[in-house]
């Protein structure tokens, strides 16, 4: 069984440990996220809000605001322009309701998946300028050079909000917010595309205050603020941002809006996913909310998800929550299918040892291609690429490694490409078929120069601390829940406990996972432990093996009986190295 590389992280100098009154294991969590002082440990402890709300701190906020304000007291119309995934509805639905908030006439505008594809398209532009004067876009634009530059040959004025990675040109606007420009010193460049629209959203509300453009007192301003928080958490959460600093805060505070089920739309969706009230975390939103959500724009449109999360009515909430859950079931069963046909595709890339996996089938729907490709790089450990291809055009996702940037890949054969865009793991784009074996070709030849001179090309487990098994205590637990929300960068601690006895174990899920029970040899307590996608190691071990595994502590809990669980991301016969 081939198991994924383990770095144990260097231990935490003395004085720290001795400086920071906290439980040793926590303290060196701490240290290993990168506090590695004293106050930066307390404050992240006691989740003070790092950039205490200020939305100026992003470049270009002040023509922004001031052109919305113009707007709002000419009466004129504003189209808010999003993208069909969470963070994108999230923060479409996000501006819309603030600005309404602040007296705006506005509307959204969520492009099809299928029809339009990501981003600002020339068709949509000259529709939307035929009934409003301000576009403002939310989780795209970024790359959109040509299209607002159109956009303000016919009468509209452009606001681009973002967050994606820059290109070499900004587009045209009167106004680009994206924490990713090199001119934006200062702030946090991971945040969401809801997180950019929502620190918009608070100086416009705030500036609409002040200057009396509404008649909103500072301390109902603050109320709407927090409101809209529950957004943020989806958004961030969904969008795999890093869960430290601004976004940390802002998720921790979404969190206990989502939690207090006030609106409509996210209690329904809640009940469906299996959520109670109160029991809402960030590992909830990524694996039971966020699939949902997303459901709608990969088969459907996004506009069904942008009207759940502005259902004012209960009933209609409940009605749209349960098209959003049978839209995700049948995407559960595409993507299985796909999976399968792109499996068949890559039994040659395989065996020669490919640098990167793509491949393309016109029976892919566009709306699980992504997921496709990010169950490929999982599996395999390259960077994937997987693509709808019609007659004409091909439309891709990519799903990457750290050791590999995606979208600088994209970058560089930019000039095969008809647009693109994305982060250094996912990536987007479309290409024309015709160009399809070019586009082949320079990827590989990318990927075979990137990846080659990599020694020991698997994924990296960076472990937090070994510990010996009896050390793990619902009191240790209950320290590291003070860590939350944890999730992309400030993961759940993960533990490794060496030479351990397997007690018992036994697949389940059809033989993909595998339950175990183990202990320290030292006649102490038993522990229960799960290890999701690793059912093939029944073949190697039996009870009495000794083992050593790598972890994480969670609670399991059946018919209102909680115990404490090993979460096994990794397990390697007892003495093994590397």
């Amino acid at each position: 069984m081939r198991t994924k590389r383990w770095t144990i992280l260097p231990a935490a100098p003395d004085a720290f440990l001795s400086a920071v009154p906290e439980h040793p294991l926590l303290a060196q969590v701490l240290y290993n996220r990168g506090l590695t002082t004293p106050a930066a440990a307390q404050r992240f402890l006691a989740t003070q809000d790092v950039t205490v709300d200020n939305p100026y701190r992003l470049r270009d906020m002040t023509p922004a605001v001031q052109r919305i304000l113009h707007a709002i007291q000419r009466g004129e119309t504003i189209c808010v322009y999003g993208d069909f995934d969470v963070d994108g509805v999230s923060a479409t639905a996000l501006l819309v309701s603030a600005l309404q908030v602040a007296g705006a006439r506005v509307g959204p505008y969520i492009p099809n998946r299928v029809d339009e594809g990501y981003g600002l398209n020339l068709d949509a532009i000259g529709r939307i300028a035929q009934t409003a004067q301000l576009l403002v876009t939310v989780d795209c634009g970024i790359r959109s050079v040509a299209e607002v530059a159109y956009a303000r040959q016919v009468g509209l004025d452009v606001i681009v909000t973002d967050h994606h990675t820059v290109g070499r040109e900004l587009p045209p606007a009167l106004a680009v917010i994206n924490p990713r420009r090199a001119d934006c010193p200062a702030h946090t460049p991971e945040l969401a595309g809801v997180g950019v629209a929502y620190r918009l959203a608070q100086a416009v509300l705030r500036a609409s205050a002040q200057s009396g453009v509404s008649r909103l007192t500072p301390d109902q301003v603050a109320t709407v603020e927090e409101t809209l928080l529950d957004l943020v958490a989806l958004g961030t959460v969904a969008d795999v941002m890093p869960l430290l600093g601004e976004n940390r805060s802002l998720v921790q505070r979404g969190l206990t809006q989502i939690n207090l089920a006030v609106r409509p739309g996210l209690a329904a969706l809640m009940e469906k996913a299996g959520l109670q009230k109160g029991g809402v975390d960030a590992t909830a939103i990524a694996f039971r909310l966020a699939p949902r959500l997303n459901a709608a724009g990969r088969l459907a449109s996004g506009e069904l998800a942008y009207q759940l999360l502005r259902a004012t009515d209960a009933e209609k909430a409940v009605r749209l929550a349960g098209q959003l859950e049978e839209l995700n079931t049948r995407r559960r069963t595409l993507m299985e299918a796909a999976h399968r046909v792109a499996e068949e595709q890559l039994a040659a890339p395989v065996a020669d040892g490919a640098a990167i996996y793509i491949v393309g089938s016109p029976a892919f729907e566009h709306g699980i291609v992504g997921l496709v490709a990010g169950k490929i790089a999982e599996r395999y450990y390259r960077p994937a690429v997987v693509m709808h291809e019609d007659e004409d055009e091909a439309r891709g996702s990519a799903r990457s490694i750290p050791e590999f940037d995606i979208s600088g890949a994209l970058d560089e054969v930019s000039g095969l490409l008809v647009r693109h865009g994305g982060h250094q793991l996912a990536a987007g784009f479309t290409v024309k078929t015709a160009r399809l074996p070019d586009l082949r070709a320079a990827l590989e030849a990318i990927a075979r120069r990137d990846l080659t001179a990599v020694d020991d090309l698997r994924p990296q487990l960076r472990i937090d601390a070994p510990v010996h098994l009896d050390d793990v205590t619902w009191s240790l637990h209950q320290q590291f829940t003070r860590l939350e929300p944890t999730g992309h960068a400030n993961p759940s601690p993960l533990l490794m406990a060496a030479n351990c006895r397997v007690r018992g174990l036994r697949t389940v899920g059809g033989g993909s996972h595998l339950r175990l029970v183990l202990d320290s040899h030292s006649g102490g307590v038993a522990y229960d432990a799960i290890a999701f996608h690793q059912g093939a190691w029944l073949t190697e071990l039996g009870e009495g093996s000794c083992i050593d595994v790598a972890f994480q502590v969670e609670v399991n809990e059946w018919q209102r009986n909680k115990q404490l669980q090993l979460n096994v991301q990794d397990l390697r016969p007892a003495g093994v190295n590397g």
